[in-house]
């Protein structure tokens, strides 16, 4: 079994939730409040058909979310100006064994 840590790499335009370095970690079935920035609905919902998969061991490759076997990417669906006032968090999703 494996957590997953994901860390914004780049926002794009404006984000009121997240800066650069914050994460959010997924471990097993549940998001580890005590490790985690704010989750934002919209981030989530980019994120949560890959990570169940991803967490049981699927390749991020196979996923078709990376070149490395734990390391994916992904990116919130907010397109950002001058279509929304807000804009695109890109997110690097790293798996990990847990301790």
């Amino acid at each position: 079994m494996y957590r997953v840590r994901a860390v914004v790499e780049e926002v794009r335009g404006k984000c009121p939730i997240y800066k650069p370095g914050d994460s959010i970690v997924f471990e097993r079935f549940y998001i580890s409040s005590r490790e985690s920035s704010r989750v934002c609905m919209h981030a989530l919902s980019a994120m949560l058909t890959l990570l169940s998969a991803f967490i049981k061991g699927v390749s991020a490759v196979d996923l078709g979310i990376g070149e490395q076997p734990d390391v994916g990417w992904v990116q919130c669906p907010d397109p950002g100006p001058p279509r929304t006032c807000g804009g695109t968090v890109v997110f690097k999703l790293v798996r990990e064994p847990i301790p």
